[in-house]
């Protein structure tokens, strides 16, 4: 049977990149929430000459979630998960933002847990922004509520948000629904394991696409401008390091976070050492 890779985002453009390089060996099942970005997606695999099917679904709903696996599973053997379904501050307030990162990572994780068979992997797209926060402002210690209880989970994460000045909640909500998407692709790694499956994080910097220019206005632009790589990073750029994560050849990867930024935190981390070492 052909070996079925999953994208949710998949019209997105690192979803969509990262289709244009599995589905050279995979069977490709895009998933979106946005129908007329789907159409186009596939309409750009298709002049490709690459297989794929296009399911309509919104990752924080957890039966739509199941139904899209129960549809790919009609198409082969499942062996990659790239999750690249997420939406930034700027396109919606802290709620939608936490829910739809967070708790739209625990509904495709789970049910990969539950179906997947041995030897299949999952990449989860988290963010430069995990890498930001510090340590103390990030409430891990109500991370773990949301593979028990998504709304206690909900509620513990808008008392965390609503501590915060309101014209800065969505992005703080942001950096703490990916360092939650971090969080979750290193501490279930050992849990994974038992049943053959790897789970892996990639954070991105400022990535050249329609929701990452969405955020140039709000400090991304002034980063790119600044930093140790002083540019955009491609989609192209992106989808070959998530393929490879979910690839035969990274067979010993898994519980970790990729920090590909283009050396933004690098930077950031150095000058404020140096700043500090002056003071």
């Amino acid at each position: 049977m052909s070996r079925v890779a999953v994208i949710t985002g998949g019209a997105g453009g690192m979803g969509l990149a990262t289709a244009k390089v599995v589905g050279r060996d995979h069977t490709v099942v895009l998933c979106d929430v946005r129908q007329d970005r789907l159409e186009q997606a596939m309409a750009a695999l298709k002049d490709d000459g690459i297989t794929a099917t296009a399911i309509n679904c919104d990752v924080t709903d957890r039966v739509a979630v199941a139904r899209l696996f129960e549809a790919a599973a009609g198409f082969g053997t499942l062996h990659s998960v790239i999750h690249t379904a997420g939406v930034s501050p700027s396109m919606g307030d802290a709620e939608y933002v936490m829910r739809t990162n967070a708790v739209g990572t625990v509904n495709v994780n789970e049910i990969v847990f539950d179906i997947a068979a041995a030897g299949s992997a999952i990449v989860n797209v988290a963010s430069m922004a995990a890498h930001m926060l510090p340590e103390e402002l990030i409430p891990t210690g109500q991370f773990p509520q949301a593979l028990q209880d998504a709304d206690a989970f909900m509620s513990d994460m808008r008392s965390a948000c609503n501590a915060i000045p309101e014209e800065a909640r969505s992005g703080f909500a942001y950096a703490v629904s990916k360092s939650f998407v971090r969080w979750y692709s290193t501490s279930q790694a050992e849990r994974f394991n038992t049943r053959g499956l790897r789970i892996v994080s990639v954070s991105p910097g400022s990535v050249e696409t329609e929701m990452g220019k969405l955020e140039a206005d709000a400090g991304a632009g002034a980063m790119v401008a600044d930093f140790a790589v002083p540019r955009w990073g491609t989609p192209e750029e992106m989808a070959a390091l998530l393929a490879f994560c979910v690839s035969d050849q990274a067979g010993y990867l898994t519980g970790t976070d990729i920090l590909n930024d283009g050396g933004v935190i690098a930077s950031m981390r150095e000058r404020a050492r140096v700043a500090a070492q002056g003071s």
